[in-house]
């Protein structure tokens, strides 16, 4: 039986008990274990079961890679599935449930699929839930929906009640993985000054070395990482991190890291979670490495384990997963496993070699303990069931005759180790393999590179491969003189443990198994796949690793084939009779380790998960009548309502008395984007039609811009500040992405231009001051000339107005005489207040975007997302002038000259009228004679845009007509929305007011 032993457990404070529930039994623990720790003193071996067959499963690993001992944790709404037991640290109150199991854990009706399982093998599905065809909707959908997941999800109506954060970081040197290779690394990149930090997932120090034992110049490990995390905390420039997991590499040197804040002690209170977005100049990697399992019949069964675990529960916390231990190995470490056993007065009936040799010098010490070895032999099978009642011996290289049963309640297993090398290849690292040590190792010739072409990821220590102290600590000093710019001058501490002898490869126990024992043979213990499996996918001509892989979700589970992979892999490459550098590995893919949800979420949740963006004139629009309407993320006012008024005839005021005197408009939302640097201008010319490197400071230009499709997609006016700064405004709804657009290009097709952007929308208040008198209003302010002669239209000039620091550009969306002053945020609402007072001698009148749509759709401006439906050119819209022929390119020239594109034969903008001069309904269809193949109405055209203008007193409407320029007073029929109603109207010039643009060049 597991239990916990009289003495030891470094990690775990006797003296405090903490009670707990699995499945509703109360347990108890102690201060400093964790839930896997807790459970296997208390004898709970069984702790779930598997996914397909439903087999008992218990506690494997004692790390991140544990597949079985995955849990739901907490109740209500602290009900969180898929939790390892293994890393989830005890605390008063935890509650744990298994799962995939009904009705309960120790009697599954689900089992019954072991019993089918020479039929239900790798694939089963694609050959069995295709006939008869009708059975899918109504009998097989259901049945895998029913059966698919794992764990509980949480109820949908409630709401998590923990905090959690997002932190940012910029340093010199990262460090991912605290064992001694880490602090060394760490160490040694410190000394330089540069700023380091340091992080390590797991609350402790040291890694496998305190653990396995050994000395650092001449000091036990953990005296060592004492001292050595002494040192880095004295440091200045050294930050370091437990409960913190280095989740994924990316681009430029970004990390993200994912902190465990609270897990481990709720009642804190703060974030439970943080994820940190870290820059990171360089990145050392010392992940370490994880011990490979082996394949052999009832490998799965509760009570076979990893070596390192079983030695893990012992020496950390005090536990024995067993009273009789067999110990199976094709390498020197298990015998650490055995010896510890023994020492702590634990029966080892046998450690089973695999090697025909044997072992070195930890062999003699075991054999001085007393315990049996035999060499060059393996496990046929585990007897047992819910747990490990015994093994049965034979020869390694037979085929699976039984020499010998042996008596034990657990089994410790070891098939070598295999460098975590994820983080290393998220970024592109690339690997090689080391026949030697039969492991998948970096390679440094082929590094992740940074920016400016060099590697920017080192890995050290057991994550490069090297798996002796002393190879393993030179390794870390080396890294971290590298990442820091050191001359790697190696001074690293000596390292002293036992000689090894070198391991053996070893796929399968036995290596010529017959059917019957492979088929029992597992290599993904979660989702239930065999070495069998494997062997079929590659019969049936899966050669593709990554084809197998979902072919019989080897490695699809939730540790990700951190077990599975390589064993994996090599019975693969055995099936294919090819080298296993050959058959390569599946794609390693972030996050490293599950992230919660509720961290990549951070605050934008409730108010915060979309929030409502305000202008510094927001709240004194919603006092003083706004009824608002959303336009993107930002809530701007439709118009502005008085006592008595609707909203067609707040609407009708605020026209007349814009085009009759002065309107003022919060313009704050439109987008603002800085474009700045030496390649500025051709960087503008790349994503405008027309020409924007030849704008002259103090100028504006009106622009468009295309995606790569050739479809318009934002307009805007363009100020140049200066021979290497533009200001680009968009349309509101577009400012977030066309930055993002921006920097797309420069990230992935000029990342070499030397061009910076900024999204300013937010940094500045804008106010349209707009009618005939708007410039009598701005004079009336004072501090600066804003007469036609000193500021032209389309011009801008920086100055003063009653006192506020102003940029004014001389632009107009209205047709009429027209300012936009943009004063630093924190100034908006004074200046609209100051231009509110001194506007009450000219009725200044405050307006909302219906009345801006209708006076732009009066001028015949189009509107991005009412003119444009994402297939439109601008030369649908008669935009060509707009389009300069003096260039080569711009974003979606090339598209532009497709056949369909370049032709004339398109909806093409115009101007409409009703003959009886109604309003047009918007979106409405012009109808045409016909039916297409579809039983349609043929159409040939549709409204875009259509208002009642105050100023005309009639409708009008803008519209995309079949070679609608080319029909100039024709009447065409539009469709209402009942599909019966007629409405005729007359094709015009789409500009109503003003054509000459007399008004806006006083």
């Amino acid at each position: 039986m597991s239990t916990r032993v009289a003495k030891g457990g470094r990690l775990i404070d006797r003296s405090k008990t903490i009670e707990f529930t699995f499945n509703g039994k109360r347990f108890q623990g102690h201060a400093g274990d964790t839930l896997a720790s807790a459970l296997l003193s208390a004898n709970q071996m069984l702790v779930g079961r598997s996914f397909k067959y439903h087999r008992p499963r218990g506690i494997v690993a004692s790390g991140v890679e544990e597949p079985n001992a995955i849990v739901n944790l907490g109740e209500g709404n602290k009900h969180e599935p898929n939790q390892r037991a293994t890393t989830t640290e005890l605390f008063h109150g935890l509650t744990a449930t298994s799962q995939n199991h009904w009705p309960s854990l120790e009697y599954d009706v689900g089992a019954v699929n072991g019993l089918l399982g020479r039929f239900l093998t790798a694939g089963f599905y694609y050959k069995t839930f295709i006939h008869p065809r009708p059975f899918w909707k109504h009998i097989y959908e259901p049945f895998i929906r029913q059966s698919a997941g794992l764990g509980k999800a949480p109820d949908p109506e409630t709401r998590d009640p923990d905090h959690y954060e997002h932190f940012y970081a910029f340093v010199d040197v990262l460090v991912v993985g605290g064992g001694v290779a880490g602090l060394q690394a760490a160490k040694a990149a410190a000394v330089s000054g540069k700023r380091v930090m340091l992080i390590e997932q797991t609350a402790h120090w040291g890694g496998r070395a305190v653990v396995d034992g050994g000395e650092i110049d001449g000091k036990p490990v953990d005296t060592w990482v004492n001292d050595t995390l002494q040192a880095l905390e004295g440091m200045e420039n050294v930050r370091i991190r437990t409960r913190m997991m280095g989740a994924g590499v990316y681009d430029h040197g970004y990390v993200l890291g994912y902190e465990r804040v609270n897990d481990h002690a709720p009642e804190i209170g703060g974030p439970r979670h943080r994820l940190w977005r870290i820059r990171a100049k360089q990145i050392v990697t010392a992940t370490g490495a994880l011990e490979r399992p082996l394949s052999f019949a009832g490998n799965d069964i509760p009570g076979v384990m990893l070596a390192s675990a079983v030695r893990d529960y012992l020496v950390n916390y005090g536990v024995s997963p067993g009273d009789r231990t067999v110990v199976v190995t094709n390498n020197d470490d298990a015998y650490r496993t055995a010896i510890a056993l023994k020492q702590a007065g634990l029966a080892v009936p046998c450690i089973i070699d695999a090697r025909h040799e044997g072992g070195g010098a930890l062999m003699k010490e075991a054999q001085a303990l007393g315990i049996r070895v035999e060499m060059g032999h393996g496990i046929a099978k585990v007897h047992g069931g819910k747990r490990v009642s015994g093994v049965s011996l034979c020869r390694q290289n037979g085929e699976g005759n039984v020499l010998e049963d042996i008596d034990c309640d657990a089994v410790a297993m070891s098939g070598g180790w295999s460098p975590v090398v994820h983080l290393w290849s998220h970024n592109g690292g690339k690997l090689t393999w080391d026949a030697d040590k039969a492991f998948f190792k970096p390679d440094p010739s082929r590094a992740p590179i940074g920016d400016d072409g060099q590697p920017n990821v080192i890995t050290a220590g057991a994550a490069s491969g090297h798996l002796r102290l002393k190879e393993l600590l030179e390794d870390a000093d080396k890294a971290g003189k590298m990442s820091a710019g050191l001359d790697a001058v190696s001074d690293a501490p000596m390292g002293t443990d036992a000689d090894e002898v070198a391991l053996e490869p070893v796929w399968l126990m036995p290596s010529g198994a017959h059917y019957g024992l492979r088929l029992k043979a597992w290599l993904d213990f979660q989702n239930d796949v065999k070495v069998s499996d494997v062997q079929l996918a590659a019969r049936e001509g899966y050669e593709s690793v990554e084809h197998t892989k979902r072919y019989t979700t080897l490695g699809m589970a939730t540790d990700q084939g951190k077990l599975s992979n390589i064993n994996g892999l090599a019975i693969l490459s055995g099936a294919l009779g090819a080298d296993i550098p050959n058959v390569g590995t599946t794609t390693f893919r972030p996050p490293y380790t599950t992230i919660s949800m509720g961290a990549i979420t951070g605050d934008a949740r409730g108010d915060l998960f979309h929030p409502v963006r305000k202008t510094p004139i927001s709240d004194w629009s919603i006092a003083h009548g706004a009824d608002l309407e959303p336009v993107g993320d930002w809530r701007r006012p439709y118009t502005y309502l008085r006592d008595g008024e609707t909203r067609e005839t707040a609407v009708i005021r605020e026209i007349k008395a814009t085009r009759e005197s002065v309107g003022l408009l919060d313009a704050s939302t439109l987008g603002k984007i800085i474009v700045k640097g030496p390649d500025a201008g051709r960087f503008m010319d790349m994503l405008y039609t027309n020409m924007m490197s030849t704008l002259k400071p103090g100028k504006c230009r009106y622009g468009l811009m295309c995606s790569e499709n050739g479809f318009l997609s934002d307009d805007g006016v363009v100020a140049r500040i200066d021979e290497d700064t533009f200001l680009c405004h968009t349309t509101t709804g577009g400012a977030d992405r066309i930055h993002a657009h921006m920097e797309e290009w420069l990230q992935t097709e000029w990342w070499d231009w030397k061009v910076y952007t900024a999204n300013v929308t937010e940094q500045y208040a804008q106010i349209g001051v707009v009618g005939p008198n708007a410039r009598k209003l701005l004079e009336k302010l004072g501090g600066m000339d804003v007469s036609k002669e000193a500021m032209a239209f389309m011009e801008w000039k920086d100055g003063e107005l009653a006192g506020f620091p102003v940029r004014v550009y001389r632009i107009s969306f209205s047709g009429e005489l027209s300012y936009e002053v943009s004063v630093p945020a924190s100034q908006g609402r004074a200046l609209w207040d100051k231009l509110m007072e001194e506007g009450k001698a000219f009725n200044a009148t405050p307006y909302g975007t219906e009345a801006l749509h209708v006076m732009r759709a009066e001028k015949g401006f189009i509107m991005i997302g009412d003119e444009t439906d994402g297939t439109v050119i601008p030369q649908d819209l008669g935009l060509h002038w707009a389009i300069s022929k003096k260039k080569d390119d711009y974003i979606g020239k090339r598209a532009q000259t497709r056949r369909f594109m370049d032709n004339a034969d398109r909806w093409q903008l115009v101007g409409l009228e009703t003959v009886d001069g109604s309003v047009l309904p918007d979106g409405a269809y012009a109808v045409a004679a016909g039916k297409n193949a579809n039983g349609q109405r043929n159409t040939q055209g549709r409204v875009t845009s259509t208002y009642y203008s105050p100023t005309l007193d009639k409708g009008i409407a803008m519209g995309l007509v079949h070679n609608g320029p080319q029909r100039m007073g024709e009447v065409i029929p539009f469709m209402k929305d009942d599909g019966e109603t007629v409405v005729d109207a007359k094709i015009v010039n789409a500009v109503f007011y003003d054509p000459e643009g007399e008004k806006q060049n006083v």
